[in-house]
């Protein structure tokens, strides 16, 4: 994949040829991508969608698997849809541009009434929250 980086880190449990294998399967040939790890075990792996719905359980179930045997208790894996949660790239970007004229457009003296309205409406705050 082009768009992640040249090392990252995987679970030792996928052999080299599962990677590769499983790599065709997701959207762009993006696969798992530890991304934050807590002293507590716990970890945030982003992963773009199966592209294959009928092999999608499976290569799910056994990615899923193995980060569950390199976490140190075990830990069943909690998954989470982040596309039906979080704001679209295109919403954020929006939100940046109004914040931006917001702080560097607009004259401070002639929009001080409404500033933190005119804040809130551009979303920013609850996007970056």
């Amino acid at each position: 994949s082009s768009s992640l980086p040249e090392y990252f880190v995987v679970p030792s449990s996928l052999a080299d040829q599962d990677l590769k294998l499983y790599s065709y399967s997701f959207i762009g040939r993006r696969m798992p991508l530890w991304s934050w790890n807590h002293p507590n075990g716990s970890a945030l792996v982003r992963m773009a969608n199966i592209k294959d719905v009928l092999q999608q359980r499976r290569i799910d179930q056994r990615i899923c698997n193995a980060i569950t045997r390199s976490h140190p208790l075990r830990s069943d894996v909690y998954k989470s849809d982040l596309d039906k949660c979080l704001p679209s790239i295109q919403e954020i970007q929006a939100a940046h541009m109004k914040l931006k004229q917001l702080c560097v457009n607009e004259p401070f003296e002639e929009t001080e009434e409404k500033w933190l309205s005119s804040l809130e409406n551009t979303r920013w705050l609850e996007y970056i929250r």
